[in-house]
C-alpha cells in the first residue's frame, strides 16, 4: 500500500499532486508562509462575493481554500507559476478532522476555561500546565482515554513552532464538524488546541516555511478514523450543527409497511453488529456500524418497508447497549445517517 504522506522534502507541486491523489482538495500556500497567497486585484474589491466569483471555475486560486482542488492540471498550472509554493489542504472536502495543538507561550487562564463545559476542581493539581498538548492530555485523563498527542496510531505532523498536528478520517461523512480555536469562548475543545474541519484547512506534511518544515512524526502515515470519544466531545462542546426541524418539510403520514419480515431480515445483522461493539471500548468502528444500520433504514423508510419510530427505537437501543453514555452523539448519527439513506428508497427481496 502506497504511504498516505509523501517521503523526503520534495517540492510543492509534488506534495500537492500526492495529496489530490488521496482525494485532498489542495491550495496553494503564499511562498514560505502558512496563508494562502493573495488574491487577484478583482477579488480584492470591497465587498466581493466569493459564491459568485468565476476565479474557481477559471483554475484560480483565489479565496483560499474555497479554491482547493484535486484537478492535476490546475495543480501544475498554479505550481508552474510559483514553485515556491507552500501545499494547504482543505478539510471539509477531504473530510479531515484535525486538531492543532499549539505550543505558544502564553498566560494559562482560569482553570474554567481550560476544558470548555468540564469543571475542574481545585483538587486537580494543574502545577506545570502550560500548553495544548497538557490540557488534550487532561481531558484524555479525564475520559479515561489515551493520550492523542502520544498515539502513534494515526497521522502526527510536527509544525515549526513544537506544535502538533493530529489528522483524523471521518468516518460518517454524513456528520459535518465545524473548525474553532482553542480560545474561543463559544466554541472550542480545549486551551489551544484548535479543530480544522469544515471551513478551514491544514498545512500539508513536508510544506516548507521560513519558520521551518512540517515533519511527519512516528511510524503511522495515515489518518486513521476519529475516535469515538473525540467525536463525542466534538458534539459536546458544539462543533456539530444542531439539525433545527422546519416547517417546510411537515411530517409524512404514516406508510403502509409491504414487506415487514424482509426488512427485518435485512436490519437485524446490522443491528446485532452495532450492538456487540459493547465488548470493545475501542477500535471497533461502532460510528461505521451505526451509520450503516441507520442509513438501511432510511432507505427501507422510504420504500415503506419500516416505519420511522420503529427504525428509532431499533437504532437507538442498539446504540444504548454498545455506547451508553454517548446518547447526543448516538441521536446525530442516526438521525444523519437516516436523512440520506431516505434519499435511496430499498426494497428486499421477499423469501418465497
Amino acid at each position: 500500500m502506497q504511504d498516505a504522506t509523501p517521503r523526503g522534502s520534495g517540492t510543492g507541486r509534488a506534495v500537492a499532486l500526492w495529496c489530490a491523489k488521496q482525494g485532498w482538495p489542495v491550495h496553494p500556500l503564499a511562498p514560505g508562509y502558512k496563508v494562502p497567497p493573495a488574491n487577484c486585484q478583482t477579488c480584492r474589491g470591497q465587498g466581493h462575493s466569493i459564491t459568485s466569483c468565476e476565479c474557481r471555475d477559471l483554475g484560480r486560486w483565489c479565496h483560499g481554500f474555497h479554491a482547493a482542488t484535486t484537478i492535476p492540471a490546475h495543480i501544475d498550472e498554479w505550481w508552474r507559476e510559483e514553485p515556491r509554493f507552500g501545499v494547504g489542504v482543505s478539510c471539509g472536502p477531504a473530510n479531515l478532522i484535525v486538531l492543532d495543538v499549539d505550543a505558544h507561550a502564553s498566560q494559562v487562564p482560569d482553570r474554567s476555561r481550560l476544558l470548555p463545559g468540564i469543571p475542574i476542581g481545585p483538587d486537580v493539581n494543574l502545577a506545570g500546565l502550560a500548553t495544548g498538548f497538557d490540557t488534550l492530555a487532561l481531558l484524555a485523563a479525564l475520559r479515561s482515554q489515551p493520550d492523542p498527542t502520544t498515539q502513534d496510531t494515526t497521522l502526527r505532523v510536527q509544525t515549526p513552532s513544537g506544535g502538533l498536528h493530529i489528522w483524523y478520517r471521518n468516518p460518517a461523512p454524513e456528520i459535518r464538524y465545524r473548525s474553532s480555536t482553542g480560545s474561543s469562548l463559544k466554541r472550542a475543545l480545549a486551551w489551544q488546541v484548535d479543530i480544522r474541519a469544515d471551513n478551514g484547512y491544514i498545512v500539508a506534511p513536508q510544506t516548507r516555511t521560513l519558520a521551518g518544515t512540517y515533519r511527519r512524526i512516528g511510524a503511522c502515515r495515515y489518518p486513521a478514523p476519529l475516535p469515538d470519544w473525540i467525536a463525542t466531545e466534538l458534539v459536546r462542546t458544539g462543533h456539530v450543527p444542531t439539525t433545527q426541524p422546519t416547517a417546510a418539510h411537515p411530517p409524512k403520514p404514516p406508510r403502509q409497511r409491504r414487506a415487514p419480515k424482509a426488512a427485518e431480515r435485512m436490519m437485524q445483522p446490522l443491528l446485532d453488529a452495532v450492538s456487540a461493539c459493547v465488548a470493545i471500548p475501542q477500535g471497533a468502528s461502532f460510528t461505521e456500524k451505526l451509520n450503516r444500520a441507520a442509513y438501511t433504514a432510511g432507505g427501507l423508510i422510504q420504500g415503506g418497508h419500516l416505519t420511522e419510530p420503529e427504525a428509532r427505537t431499533l437504532l437507538l437501543d442498539a446504540a444504548r447497549t454498545a455506547r451508553p453514555h454517548q446518547e447526543h452523539r448516538n441521536t446525530t448519527i442516526i438521525e444523519s445517517a437516516l436523512s440520506a439513506g431516505a434519499q435511496r428508497p430499498l426494497h428486499p427481496q421477499r423469501r418465497s
